[in-house]
């Protein structure tokens, strides 16, 4: 595949190095000769030195060709602009990385759609969500993350006594916007389908709008989960961000820890319900002001590695069971488990495992595998014409498959039966990974004769 890049920082950088060594054809544009001397040395690809926003440069470097566009400089204009032309030069698709987080604001303008990208994303937010799913588990988590915070996924366990056992999940009379989208057995995992009926020691996986799953896995599963103290040291956009996450699920409560007076306040009118602690969280006498020993989970997410380093040793002597931490120099990862730091997360490894996923053609945008690669997320683009378009969804049959959230800018909503999909829209998709290629001929745009 051709890839350009615009951008040659360190984020450009480690992309383009995963890139190639999966064999892509990578170009990387920036305006600093040093720099892409730099990337050059240390990565095989080709570089064109010039503004990312200028079509000539821009067509020196392929865009016309490519299949896709990254815009990872480190100004969010250019990464929109030059990302927006590159598409209407001809690349495939393009997406741009943000940095000011009310660019992911879709509820008054849609910057992504209005520039014709296929996706705006934030490294923080995706590391954000990235410890929330290593806090959370969900086996969904991926399907949260694409329809951009509008819909919320959760993994239940049926128990024996509950009100949906031994019943179809057609009888079950769930809310119209909820969906059972994986049931996962003692042996396979399967999409879920109306006829399935709920035995005791399934999972199932619940999507819907945030904030109607609670009373819907009481069905499955009576006896609500624990309630888990989660405590944030650093309220930067990570920090922010993972609160926010965390903070509309009733079974959390966040605690974020910031020394800055500011930025706390900034927190604290932005949070609904986490409580926002002016402290230094590096400083062990503060940790235990803050009962770090008592919660169930602690998080370093400072801007530097060596703090989250610091405070996560100190939270495991004090007795958390749990620590997460943002590490962003990869010689740092072997030392974690040592100190006592169960799990790290790279903005840099989520990022790049972000852009691997998008790396498909035809109506596909991105394609994740899921339940140990018997099930897969599939991010689709709806073609002109295509067949999936001429028929109410339940009146569609898509075996193996599920439309699981239907994103129809600004709307992102769980559809029911009666909804139609339309040419444009995008759709999230589950799908049997035997069945994927099959189910993604029917998004296709159909050729006239």
């Amino acid at each position: 595949m051709n890839i350009v890049i615009l951008g040659a920082g360190t984020v450009g950088m480690s992309i383009a190095r995963a890139l190639c060594a999966r064999h892509h054809n990578v170009c990387v544009v920036d305006q600093s000769r040093e720099a892409l001397a730099e990337v050059e040395e240390r990565v095989d690809v080709h570089t064109v030195c010039g503004n990312a926003c200028d079509p000539v440069t821009l067509f020196q470097a392929g865009v016309a060709s490519a299949e896709l566009c990254l815009g990872l400089t480190s100004s969010d204009e250019v990464n929109i602009v030059g990302a927006s032309v590159s598409r209407e030069m001809g690349a495939g698709r393009s997406v741009a990385r943000i940095h000011h987080p009310s660019y992911l604001d879709t509820t008054t303008f849609n910057i992504g759609d209005h520039f014709g990208l296929a996706r705006l994303f934030s490294l923080e937010n995706l590391t954000a969500l990235a410890l929330a799913r290593a806090i959370r588990v969900p086996g969904l988590f991926a399907l949260e993350n694409l329809a951009q915070g509008g819909v919320e996924v959760q993994e239940v366990g049926v128990v024996e006594g509950a009100d949906a056992v031994g019943q179809p999940l057609d009888e079950l009379d769930l809310p119209r916007e909820v969906l059972v989208g994986v049931i996962t057995g003692e042996e396979h995992t399967t999409i879920a389908r109306g006829s399935d009926i709920m035995a005791p020691g399934q999972h199932v996986t619940l999507i819907g709008k945030i904030g109607e799953l609670d009373e819907v896995r009481r069905l499955f599963s009576p006896k609500p989960p624990p309630r888990q103290n989660v405590v944030i040291a650093g309220g930067g956009e990570i920090g922010f961000s993972l609160a926010r996450v965390l903070e509309h699920r009733p079974r959390f409560h966040v605690t974020l820890i910031e020394h800055d007076e500011d930025r706390c306040e900034f927190l604290a009118e932005r949070l609904a319900t986490s409580t926002v602690l002016r402290a230094d969280a590096t400083r062990r006498s503060q940790l235990e002001e803050a009962r770090v020993g008592t919660a169930d989970v602690f998080v370093a997410a400072t801007g530097h590695d060596e703090d989250n380093i610091v405070c996560g040793v100190e939270a495991n002597e004090m007795g958390c069971p749990r620590i997460l931490s943002v590490v962003r120099r990869p010689d740092y990862s072997d030392v974690l488990t040592k100190v006592g730091i169960e799990q790290s997360v790279s903005p840099r490894e989520v990022l790049a495992e972000e852009i691997l996923a998008m790396l498909q053609s035809g109506p596909v945008i991105s394609r994740r595998e899921i339940a140990g690669g018997t099930a897969e997320v599939l991010e689709i683009e709806v073609g002109d014409d295509a067949e999936v378009t001429g028929a109410p969804l339940k009146e569609l049959t898509l075996a193996g498959g599920l439309v699981a959230t239907i994103v129809r800018s600004p709307a992102i909503w769980v559809p029911g039966g009666d909804d139609q999909l339309k040419s444009g829209d995008t759709v999230i998709v589950l799908a049997e990974s035997d069945r994927a290629t099959e189910i993604l001929g029917r998004f296709s745009t159909r050729i006239r004769s």
